[in-house]
């Protein structure tokens, strides 16, 4: 600043020198012998006076006057380009009597633009809770250099997208538009965030603005109560964007698929009367996991999500808040999006049926073990794909979905002996296992032939291996199989039971290795299984054609 001084004051001396050469005979006037001006530069008006014709003259491109002659007395106005760098420059506007040929100078002096970056708004309120497409808000930033945007890292609910910063004028700040989304907030308490804004290289800034978030507290609600149910209710369905929404206005037991335990129920509990026992949640779309307030149906043994048709390009992931749910029986989360399980969905010890149909799963999630569920008695994983491909050799498509990255068939599920094992329309490849050298899967022995008096000696007689002995409900249908149908499968007891022509024997397309799918071995009709089992009534002789 003392260097700016110092020149501007050395500038003004030369205009006084150069004015006191001014003829007598001469009348000669200038408003002012100095213009001063911002770095956004602007227009400033001087008045000449001059008895003779004149002419004004400078230099510097950036500075331009109007008019730039005259006769006699003329306000001027002197045009000052915006400044483009962070120093201040000089310039000099020469006023010359066309007759004397005498001159006058004015010196202009422009600070340059000072490193900053501004906001046009620092501090922003936002609510709780609100749709994803609509959790959001866009700060204005005025800078004139790239900088860095720091979230402190404790803060994980609240993110920066990239923003475009075109410095198109040199130093003069330019306006950009920072988007911030942020996360729903579970807590009871409201959340805080300081942001700070850096410049990426090495400058002093004259301004720095802290942009500070205040997010509101998350609705109340009472644990293991039967209100606490009602608000978990709506603002699961709210978070899902559920296209139709329970009526607050009305009592819980107006709700549409919404069942709530009676004290005749069997497994209710005094504690429980009145609660939340099973909930439907059906035709939404979100993209996210499994709402949080989901934790609070503490009560619930049965809890189904299906949502709509259009989730197949998702890849969501479903969230630990569900998982504390361990009195849960009945689970379905159909056509979420959803690509994997939590380890925490293991504390779901209760589940006999779980239902998550039309996902885009691209294996079986590690944690469906046999040891993590103990209770479990139907596992339901079909129609798990993003898009259909007959022919998987010869495919440019990737992230298909439906369990491509298994290596093989998943036995651990066949050797869990289910009541129900639906795997239909994924992209299961390979054989099926015989398990005839697996010694920790038995045979049939003369006792289950005692105990069963529909089953063949046949299966004693042939060493017939004793898998999914309990199964009453099997599919594979319109997979990626091939191989030969093992000797287990072809003689189990409830293989007419699984309508095998439909639901097990149809296979399609072509296997990553280009080969055909379909069964070499497929029988042309069930007879030779009626032959064996001579005590069964068929119904089924042949493709699917009744008798």
């Amino acid at each position: 600043m003392r260097v700016y001084k110092y020149l501007f004051t050395l500038l003004s001396v030369v205009v006084v020198v150069a004015c006191t050469d001014d003829k007598s005979d001469s009348a000669t006037s200038v408003e002012s012998s100095t213009i001063e001006i911002d770095a956004v530069g602007g227009v400033k008006s001087l008045k000449v006076d001059i008895a003779d014709s004149w002419i004004a003259s400078t230099d510097n491109a950036w500075i331009t006057v109007s008019p730039a002659n005259g006769v006699g007395a003329v306000t001027c106005e002197f045009k000052i380009d915006s400044a483009l760098t962070a120093e201040p420059r000089y310039g000099v506007v020469r006023i010359q009597n066309l007759r004397t040929m005498q001159s006058q100078e004015i010196a202009v002096a422009q600070a340059g633009f000072p490193y900053t970056i501004e906001l046009e708004d620092n501090a922003f309120d936002i609510e709780c809770y609100k749709t994803s497409e609509e959790r959001y808000f866009d700060v204005a930033v005025r800078s004139n250099v790239e900088f860095d945007i720091n979230i402190p890292s404790d803060i994980d609910w609240l993110k920066a997208d990239d923003y475009t910063l075109t410095l198109n004028r040199g130093l003069r700040p330019r306006q950009t538009t920072v988007r911030f989304s942020w996360d729903i907030n579970t807590m009871a308490q409201e959340r805080l965030a300081e942001i700070t804004f850096t410049p990426k290289q090495a400058v002093e800034l004259s301004r720095s603005d802290v942009l500070n978030v205040k997010q509101e507290a998350a609705e109340p609600i009472v644990p293991d109560t039967r209100s606490g149910d009602s608000i978990a209710l709506l603002a699961v369905a709210r978070n899902l964007d559920v296209m139709t929404q329970w009526d607050a206005s009305q009592p819980m037991t107006m709700w549409n698929n919404v069942v709530l335990w009676e004290e005749s129920m069997e497994g209710c509990t005094p504690e429980n009367v009145g609660r939340v026992r099973s909930a439907q949640f059906v035709l939404f779309n979100t993209n996210e996991k499994m709402p949080f307030e989901v934790r609070y149906l503490t009560a619930a043994e049965e809890l189904y999500f299906f949502g709509n048709t259009n989730t197949f390009m998702k890849s969501l992931e479903l969230g630990d808040d569900i998982c504390e749910l361990v009195q849960l029986k009945r689970l379905t989360i159909g056509s979420y999006g959803l690509i994997d399980l939590p380890d925490s969905f293991k504390k779901l010890k209760n589940l006999e049926y779980l239902n998550i149909c039309a996902n885009n799963f691209q294996r079986v999630p590690s944690v469906l073990k046999k040891s993590n569920f103990p209770a479990l008695r139907s596992l339901v994983m079909n129609a798990n794909q993003r898009s259909v491909v007959y022919d998987l050799s010869n495919t440019t498509k990737t992230n298909l979905a439906g369990f491509i990255d298994e290596p093989k068939f998943p036995v651990d599920l066949i050797k869990w002996d289910l009541d129900t094992l639906v795997l239909s329309v994924n992209y299961l490849q390979g054989e099926l296992p015989d398990f005839e050298d697996d010694a920790s899967v038995p045979v049939y022995t003369q006792q289950d032939i005692e105990r069963a008096d529909t089953l063949p000696q046949f299966l004693v007689d042939n060493r017939i291996k004793k898998v999914m002995p309990s199964t009453k409900r099997f599919a594979i249908n319109f997979n990626r199989l091939s191989g030969k149908l093992p000797a287990w499968l072809l003689y189990h007891p409830a293989l007419d039971w699984w309508v095998p022509y439909s639901l097990v024997f149809s296979q399609e397309g072509r296997a990553q290795d280009g080969t055909q799918a379909g069964f070499e071995n497929e029988p042309v009709s069930l007879q030779y299984y009626y032959d064996i089992y001579t005590k069964k009534e068929p119904w089924v002789v042949s493709n699917g054609d009744e008798e």
